[in-house]
């Protein structure tokens, strides 16, 4: 997926939102591709299994981007996910969650610094792009971990 911009080139919110999306699209992808056993239990060189590394984009997504809207950080207040079709449906219904309030981030709230959860401090634009830096991190030791198992993982291209 390209990233529209305005004329002056700049990236808008909504590019950075369809962005975003993009690479959770991609992510949902390798999350499918896990056999269910191995999606929570398997590991390599003393990593997490991927099931712990998706329930982390999850504790960051929708939190992230209330605190940036509102500048009120607060924990994730959902269930841990047992089961992949209970961390797929978490997903899609983020997914949405997303989609509804990313465009009521007032402009201004991109700009401004502020210490997400008490431990980062940045601009909201900072974090959220944290955000999806975390994911694509991640998101690799799942590609490692499906190659490892055997699995072609989906192509990275086809956000």
């Amino acid at each position: 997926m390209a990233i529209e911009t305005t004329a002056s080139g700049a990236m808008t919110a909504d590019d950075l939102l369809k962005h975003w999306q993009g690479h959770r699209r991609l992510t949902r992808k390798v999350i499918e591709a896990f056999p269910e056993d191995k999606l929570f239990q398997f590991s390599l060189g003393g990593m997490r299994p991927f099931a712990e590394m998706a329930a982390e984009f999850i504790r960051m997504a929708v939190p992230i981007v209330n605190g940036v809207s509102t500048g009120k950080w607060e924990e994730f207040k959902g269930p841990k996910p047992a089961t992949k079709a209970e961390l797929l449906q978490l997903w899609d219904a983020q997914t949405v969650q997303l989609n509804e309030k990313f465009p009521k981030i007032p402009q201004h709230r991109f700009r401004e610094m502020d210490k997400a959860f008490g431990q980062w401090e940045t601009s909201g634009l900072g974090t959220i792009l944290y955000a999806v830096d975390n994911e694509i991190h991640h998101r690799g030791q799942g590609y490692v971990y499906l190659r490892a198992l055997g699995i072609t993982p989906p192509n990275f291209w086809e956000r």
